[in-house]
């Protein structure tokens, strides 16, 4: 799923526009039946609804939303928030059309903020994604307010407030909705750690926009959902078995650490890796032959920590780093475990994966004390073997990449390391950022 910014969703509304030979007003009315099919699903019509609406497009949404609700039999109030003389066009068709329906109430003033009931729930659509500057004045009140109430709040497309691309000046007032229905594709705001407070529960309803527009334009940015993961995975075939699908070496543990090893090698033989080999010190062996009996066990010559890299022929896939420790002795042969894998692999002894040739390097994947090895001993950077996969959690990819500003300027610092070191690296949170 693409994220789009908000120049691009603009070009993609005008598209549309003129593809389907559609009025704005009819694109808007589309928009309201989506949110309106998502919100009665949420709310029944025993909650009254008040729709804060601005004199703009998002506005324009929010009196269309308000004349559907009341065709549904929800008790309805509209208030337009007055910090402009000028409407859109399509803000004025859609005010005739609600007036003849009940009285919409103007909020020239915060005094004129309405006095608020039980059970109700706000709908937000005072500003839309093109919003570029903070909130001040009569919106800014009315959005404190809102703020400080203690109902649900649905805002239409993004948080009157947010921006929907690039990071909000601190002291930024913006709406903080319960939920956010966003139109057919998603703000990239919404994935931010930062902006949790301003997005809630987050949804993008289908509003018939040109998906033709949407497949060629570009962006560097896209959103993949649990429908769009499964389809990745590969459907196994009736003869396969253990050998078809790899050797993966787990090298991890330290001595008070070998459980870090335990976890990440019940997640390697859950992921679907055929055959598993531990690397662990010798202080570990029978805590892993006896919690992860799957497994076979390879000892490290040292008691404490990994020290020796073992020969890598037998491997399709080498992982390190869960519970590995810092030592001297574990540096050294992480160093060797690097330059060992800019060295072809010669004579196989398993069935190679489809497609590859004896000299095909194992794939590698670091986390945790690799990574915080890495980040302590730079050079090791020049090391990494191409598309090898990293990942940090956000404290270790400060210490790998440097500190961000703000959630925004972290996702730049994602990229530009993952195209310097040739890496994948998978930057983990609740939404994970891979580059």
């Amino acid at each position: 799923m693409k994220i789009l910014d908000p120049a691009q969703i603009r070009a993609l509304d005008a598209y549309t526009l003129q593809h389907e030979s559609l009025a704005s007003v009819d694109l808007m009315e589309r928009a309201a039946l989506a949110f309106t099919a998502w919100f009665s699903g949420k709310f029944d019509p025993g909650h009254p609804v008040k729709v804060f609406c601005g004199v703009g497009n998002n506005g324009g949404d929010g009196l269309a939303i308000a004349r559907l609700l009341v065709a549904k039999k929800y008790p309805v109030s509209a208030y337009v928030v007055a910090y402009s003389d000028q409407q859109s066009d399509d803000f004025v068709a859609n005010y005739e059309r609600l007036s003849k329906l009940l009285i919409i109430q103007h909020i020239k003033h915060v005094n004129n903020f309405p006095l608020i009931g039980n059970d109700e729930v706000f709908i937000d659509a005072i500003f839309g994604s093109g919003l570029s500057r903070p909130l001040e004045g009569l919106t800014r009140e009315v959005v404190e307010l809102i703020n400080e109430q203690a109902h649900p709040v649905v805002a239409v497309d993004i948080a009157s407030g947010l921006y929907a691309d690039q990071a909000n000046p601190p002291g930024s007032v913006i709406v903080q909705p319960d939920y956010t229905i966003a139109f057919q594709v998603p703000k990239l705001a919404f994935l931010l750690p930062q902006n949790a407070p301003f997005v809630g529960e987050w949804h993008t309803v289908d509003i018939g926009l040109n998906q033709a527009f949407i497949q060629k334009a570009p962006t560097p940015h896209h959103y993949l959902d649990d429908a769009l993961a499964a389809g990745l995975i590969k459907p196994r075939t009736k003869f396969s078995h253990k050998g078809t699908f790899g050797h993966a070496l787990l090298i991890g543990g330290s001595y008070g650490k070998i459980g870090a090893a335990v976890l990440a090698s019940r997640a390697c033989l859950r992921s679907g890796v055929g055959l598993l080999t531990v690397r662990i010190p010798q202080c570990g062996y029978e805590i892993i032959q006896t919690a992860v009996p799957e497994a076979m066990a390879l000892t490290d010559d040292s008691y404490e920590c990994f020290s020796f890299v073992p020969p890598l022929q037998p491997y399709t896939a080498v992982g390190v780093g869960p519970g590995l420790g810092k030592s001297e002795a574990t540096l050294q042969a992480l160093g060797d475990l690097l330059l060992a894998l800019e060295q072809p692999r010669t004579e196989p002894q398993v069935e190679l994966p489809a497609g590859k040739h004896p000299g095909f390097h194992p794939g590698l994947v670091m986390d945790a004390d690799a990574l915080n090895l890495l980040a302590e001993n730079r050079e090791l950077l020049k090391r990494l073997p191409p598309d090898a996969i990293l990942t940090p959690h956000p404290k270790e990819f400060e210490r790998l990449a440097g500190k961000a500003e703000n959630d925004y300027d972290r996702l730049d610092l994602l990229k530009e390391f993952a195209r310097t070191h040739r890496a994948y690296v998978v930057l983990t949170g609740a939404n994970t950022a891979v580059a």
